[in-house]
C-alpha cells in the first residue's frame, strides 16, 4: 500500500509538473495600463505599428514574428540618449534560437555556410545599456538574412546616424525587413526568406514637436550616401504594406509621415566624442537621466489571471531555460 501510494504521489507530481510547464506563460500575463498622466507621451507604445497582437517582447525590444519568413516582420523600441551612451556590456556574440517563438525561430544552421550575415535588426549597440537586453538582441527572432556588403556597410552606417538622432531626445525605432513581395529565395532547412530591401522607420515626438524620417535600403552594397536612401513614413508604409505610429492624432500623424526633411536630423555617425559634444558622458549617467513614460503592470484582478501571473513569477525563467536548451538541439515545443 505504502509503495502504490508513492508511486501514485509520484505520478501526480509528474502530471503537475507537466501541467506547470505547459501553462506558465514566458511573457508578463499581466494588462498594461499607463504609468502617466493621459496627457503624457507614452513612446513605448507609440512606437509599435499597428497589430492584431501576437507580439514576443524581449529586454529593450518587441518584435512582430513571421512564421512563414522565419524573421521578424518588424522590431520596435524606444532609444533614449541614456541608452545610447551607456555600455554595460561587452559584445559576446551569443546568437541562439529564441524560446519564446513557440513554432521555433530559425536557427544557427539556417544561416551556416549561406553567403549571408545573421543581421540584427535591433542592434547590440542601441541594446548594450543592460546585461540582458544585450543578451537579447542575439536572439535569431532579432535576425535577417542580410548580403555582408548592406550589413557592414551602410546599414552599419544608419545603425550609428540612430544613436545620433537619439542625443537629441528619445527616438521611437522600427526596422525590419520588406516582406510585402515574393517568393523570396530562402537559407537553411527552415527556410529562411533573403529579404531584397530593409527599411527603418524613425518618429521623434516629445509632444511639443514632432518629426519623422524613413529609409529604404537594397540587400546589396549601397555606395550612396546614408541620406541618399531616406524617404518618408508613407513610402515606407506603401512597400511594407505596415502602419507605423497609430497612435499619433490622425492629423498630425498625416503631416509627420507624408515628408521628411533632412536638416531637421543629425547625420554624423555616432561616437563618443559626439556624445560629450551634446553634453553626455557616460560616467555621470543613468538609464533614468532621460526616462521614457512606460507602461506599467496592472495587478491581477481575476483568478485565472493571479493565476498565470503565480505561474509566471514562479517557473517562466526554469520554463525560457528548458525552451532555449531544447532549441540548441532543434527540438521546440
Amino acid at each position: 500500500m505504502k509503495g502504490g501510494l508513492f508511486w501514485a504521489l509520484l505520478l501526480l507530481l509528474a502530471v503537475l509538473s507537466v501541467l506547470v510547464f505547459i501553462y506558465t506563460p514566458v511573457t508578463d500575463p499581466r494588462p498594461l495600463v499607463s504609468s502617466a498622466a493621459d496627457s503624457s507621451v507614452n513612446l513605448e507604445e507609440l512606437a509599435l505599428p499597428a497589430n492584431d497582437g501576437g507580439l514576443t517582447l524581449h529586454s529593450g525590444y518587441t518584435l512582430k514574428y513571421s512564421e512563414e519568413h522565419e524573421q521578424p516582420y518588424w522590431v520596435a523600441y524606444v532609444l533614449t540618449p541614456a541608452e545610447t551612451v551607456i555600455k554595460a556590456t561587452d559584445r559576446a556574440d551569443n546568437f541562439r534560437p529564441d524560446p519564446a517563438i513557440i513554432t521555433g525561430s530559425a536557427t544557427l544552421a539556417d544561416y551556416r555556410g549561406s553567403g549571408y550575415d545573421r543581421g540584427h535588426l535591433a542592434p547590440f549597440a542601441d541594446l548594450s545599456w543592460s546585461e540582458q537586453s544585450a543578451s537579447d538582441s542575439f536572439y535569431l527572432s532579432n535576425m535577417s538574412p542580410q548580403v555582408p556588403a548592406l550589413n557592414r556597410g551602410r546599414w552599419q552606417d544608419l545603425e550609428a546616424i540612430v544613436r545620433t538622432f537619439s542625443l537629441s531626445g528619445p527616438v521611437c525605432v522600427v526596422t525590419g525587413p520588406v516582406l510585402s513581395g515574393g517568393p523570396y529565395k530562402t537559407i537553411g532547412e527552415n527556410r529562411v526568406s533573403v529579404p531584397e530591401y530593409y527599411y527603418k522607420a524613425i518618429l521623434f515626438h516629445d509632444g511639443d514637436k514632432t518629426r519623422a524620417i524613413g529609409f529604404i535600403l537594397p540587400n546589396d552594397n549601397c555606395p550612396d550616401p546614408v541620406q541618399s536612401y531616406a524617404v518618408s513614413i508613407d513610402d515606407v508604409e506603401n512597400m511594407t504594406g505596415l502602419d507605423f505610429f497609430p497612435l499619433l492624432p490622425d492629423e498630425l500623424e498625416s503631416a509627420v509621415e507624408s515628408t521628411f526633411d533632412l536638416s531637421l536630423w543629425d547625420f554624423t555617425q555616432y561616437s563618443e566624442k559626439l556624445a560629450a559634444s551634446y553634453g553626455y558622458d557616460s560616467s555621470n549617467m543613468s538609464l533614468d537621466d532621460t526616462p521614457v513614460v512606460t507602461s506599467t503592470y496592472k495587478d491581477p484582478e481575476t483568478p485565472k489571471e493571479t493565476a498565470l501571473y503565480f505561474l509566471y513569477s514562479n517557473f517562466a525563467p526554469l520554463k525560457l531555460e528548458i525552451l532555449e536548451t531544447l532549441a540548441s538541439f532543434g527540438i521546440y515545443l
